[in-house]
């Protein structure tokens, strides 16, 4: 995948496992204060694809898109724009509500992105940050259910990823008291993500319940530090531990995304060592940048696998 490009160039064409694709743009400056180019986030996508890739099979993908950089205006998109090429698969997925997909009323088109090229098509839309459901589609498009829960630690100001590493582990307890295995995330802005992965899919309204009824036992029993509630007024200095995102509705960024942050930051799998090591340094764990990501897969593999 091309880099920065020596000269200037409007467009090239590249062939991603036998589709041939216009990438345009590259030299445009994306994250103006890093100087990161489209052509630079790019290269990074398809090279975290192998572990980016099998996160998103299977689940309708909601794309915001920043055509001209970040700190510019952004949009959310989620049906497949005009001109999507014919071989991107793409799911009629009824609208959602709170419960999950209805088959009442309209349907949006989303893509599933589950092959490199359409990973590729899609970035050159400027698509910097990947957003999923937490269920999935099956291979007829039919919705099957939530396969896991999401804890998202929100943290207000003053607090920050300190104080959302000491809630991960409350939470993470909690969770395994339900027999639950979490899985630590990044969020690649200010805080963390929790995945518990699921014996079987459940419908969203379930795991909601779930995932609200831990953040409501952490509230009453860690009041200073956690709130359940959504109202921004009483997250000062707290974790906010965000529930929400497990309604059929809701989404959230996919593990290995970029973030449309003033720094172009990865959401990404850590260990549970390094929440402890942030729970007990305030420096002990920061967001992490793309050539970070890429040396830690290299190392690691995938932490979220």
């Amino acid at each position: 995948m091309p880099k920065k490009p020596e000269h200037p160039q409007t467009e090239v064409h590249v062939d991603v496992e036998g589709r041939t694709l216009r990438l345009t743009n590259l030299e445009k400056v994306l994250y103006p204060q890093t100087g990161t180019t489209k052509g630079e986030v790019l290269d990074y996508y398809a090279r975290v694809a192998p572990v980016l890739l099998p996160h998103l099979a299977g689940r309708p993908v909601t794309r915001i898109r920043w055509p001209h950089g970040v700190g510019d205006k952004s949009f959310f998109e989620k049906n497949a724009p005009a001109g999507t090429p014919s071989w991107v698969r793409t799911a009629d997925v009824p609208t959602t509500g709170s419960r999950g997909p209805s088959r009442h009323g309209d349907t949006l088109r989303f893509p599933i992105i589950d092959q490199l090229a359409t990973l590729v098509w899609a970035v050159n839309l400027a698509a910097l940050e990947l957003h999923v459901h937490q269920w999935t589609v099956d291979e007829d498009d039919e919705p099957v259910g939530a396969d896991r829960v999401v804890i998202d630690l929100d943290p207000g100001e003053p607090a920050g990823l300190h104080e959302c590493c000491t809630v991960a582990l409350l939470a993470r307890d909690a969770l395994a008291e339900r027999g639950l295995d979490a899985l630590p995330v990044t969020s690649g802005s200010k805080g963390l993500h929790l995945y518990a992965p699921l014996g079987e899919p459940l419908p969203p309204a379930e795991t909601s319940e779930l995932a609200k009824e831990i953040a409501e036992e952490l509230q009453a029993a860690h009041g200073d530090l956690v709130t359940a509630t959504m109202t921004k007024s009483r997250r000062r200095g707290k974790v906010f531990l965000d529930w929400s995102q497990n309604a059929g509705s809701k989404t959230t960024v996919a593990p290995y995304s970029l973030r449309g942050t003033t720094r172009p930051q990865v959401a990404t799998p850590i260990g549970w060592d390094e929440v402890e090591a942030g729970a007990e340094d305030p420096l002990g764990l920061e967001q992490f940048s793309m050539a970070q990501v890429l040396e830690r897969v290299e190392t690691y593999g995938d932490l979220f696998g």
